[in-house]
């Protein structure tokens, strides 16, 4: 599977089914995973995955937010650039478009992506999505 280097609903990220990918182009110790991104609930649904009940209206209408649910972390979001290549997979695994800890570098990003989707506004580096660990007891958020 090819990185993807396009907008994501929070800000420039790699797109990829395929961790290795991600984990090789962030240098990132595999220790630290990445978040898994579904066009909608039902795909989230259908890949297996649950949340508590009582947390499940959070999920479905939260926007711009990632949760951790076990040692799963993953977020409900439609990407906002209208391309084939990212409508065919109902999910990818998604990180931001860097050196791990560094800022956005457009010229190391191209070199990194196997394919580039872009709009007219080009790619632009903004704020990461708030992460939050859910149980059905509680909630905390991370970030």
């Amino acid at each position: 599977m090819s990185v993807i280097l396009t907008q994501t609903d929070t800000t420039v990220g790699f797109l990829s089914q395929n961790s290795q990918k991600l984990y090789e182009i962030k240098s990132r110790p595999q220790t630290k995973p990445f978040i898994k991104v579904f066009q909608n609930f039902n795909s989230f649904i259908k890949d297996f995955h649950r949340v508590p009940n009582n947390r499940k209206n959070l999920v479905r209408r939260s926007k711009k937010t990632s949760f951790i649910v076990g040692n799963f972390s993953f977020r409900i979001a439609k990407l906002p650039l209208d391309s084939q290549i990212l409508r065919d997979s109902s999910w990818f695994y998604s990180t931001s478009a860097n050196r791990s800890s560094e800022r956005f570098d457009r010229n190391f990003c191209e070199v990194k992506a196997d394919i580039i989707v872009e709009n007219k506004d080009g790619l632009v580096e903004s704020i990461s999505s708030k992460l939050i660990k859910i149980n059905s007891k509680k909630l905390r958020r991370l970030r």
